[in-house]
């Protein structure tokens, strides 16, 4: 939707060797004070904190910086993060692109969903895995990571910026959750920005967006899921026919993944006529994002980290025999089988 990209482009993120202060100072310079950036998120606890830390580090270096997510925002939890956090994001829908000289994507990639495809990123920061197509002037990938706020927050430090409270509260949570305290995969980078953000971080807030999640909608979904639950060797599968919000698919996955006796948690649903489905993987040897990208790449976007995926499927690109209830939670359950 934008044709402002620079012709010499990043298509592969900076090798290692390139140091942090090389690498802030390349992104400051994609941008200029008379720039109007817009942040595509695909809002979660780390991308929403991603995005706060992104504009704070452009704050006087660009015009003017907005946040834009792509889902609709329903889990408790994230709104109350929202709410208690003072959060300044919309919806995509109120996007004005004639008025974007600057596009950015953190905590995701281009091919992680359709709305995001439709755009050339100048920055692109991240903790996925990488595609070979993502490409800008800016692409920092570091895949290994636990978070992208812990990307963010080292950005913050080599910039001598400490972060205000309520930046470093959603830093705090976006590395808290997305390495589940540190029961998913991280690296000491992750650990080592949590114990920084420590100093700074209001407790009181995390712990009442922590306790905002369990609501009567939820219970309902727990039951529905235990009622179809299925297990294979050291996998579940839970297949929810159809959602209103593909959070509690992401809900339920976490919860599930607990369970001492599997490896594999995965979770399935219908939403806006797309299969829906989350992986989480808790094994030394076992890689969600990679299994997904297999099993499931050639019939939508698919993708993630070691511990958790994510698969959005259009149903006309699922085989007719495969359609319907039964159909979809067994066409997941075979690709799992014999992949």
């Amino acid at each position: 939707m934008t044709e402002n990209i620079k012709d010499i482009v990043m298509e592969n993120p900076f090798p290692r060797s390139v140091t942090l202060t090389e690498r802030v100072k390349k992104l400051l310079e994609t941008v200029s004070n008379e720039d109007t950036l817009a942040v595509l998120i695909n809002a979660d606890p780390d991308s929403m904190a991603s995005a706060m830390a992104l504009k704070r580090l452009f704050w006087r270096k660009v015009k003017k910086t907005y946040i834009y997510h792509i889902n609709i925002i329903n889990r408790s939890d994230n709104l109350a993060m929202i709410r208690l956090l003072k959060l300044d994001h919309n919806h995509i829908r109120k996007l004005n692109s004639s008025e974007i000289t600057k596009w950015a994507i953190v905590d995701s990639q281009p091919h992680h969903s359709e709305q995001f495809r439709k755009f050339r990123f100048d920055i692109v920061v991240d903790h996925h895995s990488v595609n070979p197509a993502t490409k800008g002037q800016f692409v920092d990938i570091k895949e290994d990571y636990g978070s992208t706020s812990t990307i963010f927050t080292e950005y913050l430090r080599t910039a001598g910026i400490k972060p205000s409270p309520r930046l470093a509260t959603a830093l705090f949570y976006g590395i808290k959750t997305d390495t589940d305290d540190f029961v998913r995969h991280s690296t000491p980078n992750d650990i080592n920005a949590f114990r920084y953000l420590y100093q700074f971080v209001n407790n009181n807030i995390i712990k009442k967006i922590e306790s905002s999640g369990m609501t009567k909608k939820t219970l309902s979904s727990y039951r529905t899921a235990i009622e179809n639950l299925t297990f294979i060797k050291d996998m579940s599968f839970i297949y929810m026919d159809k959602v209103d919000n593909p959070d509690i698919l992401v809900i339920m996955a976490d919860f599930f993944s607990k369970m001492v006796d599997t490896t594999w948690a995965v979770v399935s649903g219908i939403h806006n006529q797309k299969l829906i489905i989350i992986i989480r993987s808790a094994g030394f040897r076992v890689n969600a994002g990679k299994t997904a990208e297999k099993l499931f790449g050639s019939y939508g976007s698919a993708g993630g980290h070691r511990g958790a995926a994510r698969v959005e499927i259009p149903l006309k690109a699922i085989p007719d025999e495969a359609s319907g209830k039964s159909g979809y939670r067994q066409f997941i359950m075979e690709k799992f089988k014999n992949g």
